[in-house]
């Protein structure tokens, strides 16, 4: 059976919710951005709506933005984020970072999964760290690669990360296509460069997300992404109906875990997704 931290996903398990706690100024989604008490407020709301984790970012990782902050700095408000979050909710905390410090002193502090949408690829002491604390893992594709079929390098990418974290058992594992991290440029380290179409890149991969799984649990992240504005031309606080529907095809695409910005409209979505896909299931 896999779990992230003490909750059991994937197989036959209902689709779970993973609310998004952004403490990062910078955030392309600034509606999202919670200090103080706000983050307690947010934290008590999620759990009365349905969420069955809470990630932290404590730095905006968008391609597209410059918003690299130093580590010192990244670790003081994820740590300041799990302190109220921990005086507030019994939520498993996960913390979304690449760097292996701000993961170190998280687990310290009792966060029980760590979110590395690099796949353990950009900081080499990543792996040290989680083979010491032994979190769940969050693994997401990244990294260089010549293959041209979007399918299959991720695939590729994946299974690149699954082989840093051999060590680590694969029922406390999930992956990630991240979605939105495949881009022809970028201003941070952050993202994959292709030289494609990167729409055409996302909505291939949300199409075949039963193709990807390679045995383990799969986390989607599409809340108010840049694929939605580009289909709608609409800005981040516009695409809520846009997140809503991606979210329900992913789920019947094979989605396990959704990470979401809106944690109350995401859970009535999956709810109605999951019942027509019930129902689609039984007529065939």
């Amino acid at each position: 059976m896999n779990k992230l931290g003490p909750v059991s996903v994937g197989g036959k398990n209902p689709i779970r919710i993973m609310g998004i706690l952004n403490v990062s100024p910078e955030s392309f989604y600034k509606k999202s951005i919670k200090q103080g008490r706000a983050i307690r407020d947010a934290i008590q709301q999620m759990e009365n709506d349905g969420a069955d984790f809470v990630d932290i970012g404590g730095m905006s990782t968008a391609p597209y933005l410059s918003t690299l902050v130093s580590e010192k700095e990244e670790t003081k408000r994820i740590i300041n984020a799990i302190k109220h979050i921990q005086n507030t909710s019994n939520l498993p905390i996960s913390v979304d970072t690449c760097r292996s410090s701000v993961a170190k002193t998280a687990l310290e502090y009792g966060a029980d999964i760590i979110n590395d949408i690099s796949g353990l690829k950009y900081d080499k002491n990543m792996i040290h760290v989680i083979e010491k604390h032994r979190p769940s893992l969050i693994l997401c594709a990244y990294g260089q690669s010549s293959i041209k079929n979007p399918i299959t390098q991720v695939r590729h990418l994946l299974k690149q990360s699954l082989d840093i974290a051999s060590n680590i058992p694969k029922n406390n594992i999930a992956i990630d296509p991240a979605i939105g991290f495949f881009r022809k440029t970028g201003k941070n380290p952050f993202f994959t460069k292709i030289k494609t179409d990167w729409v055409a890149r996302d909505l291939t991969v949300l199409q075949n997300l039963s193709s990807l799984k390679l045995d383990l649990p799969i986390l989607i992240s599409v809340s108010n992404k840049s694929f939605i504005g580009k289909i709608l031309n609409k800005d981040p606080q516009d695409r809520l109906y846009g997140s809503i529907a991606a979210e329900a095809i992913s789920v019947l695409n094979g989605a396990d875990i959704m990470r979401t910005h809106n944690v109350s409209q995401t859970k009535d979505a999956i709810l109605i997704a999951q019942k027509l896909s019930k129902q689609i299931r039984k007529g065939l």
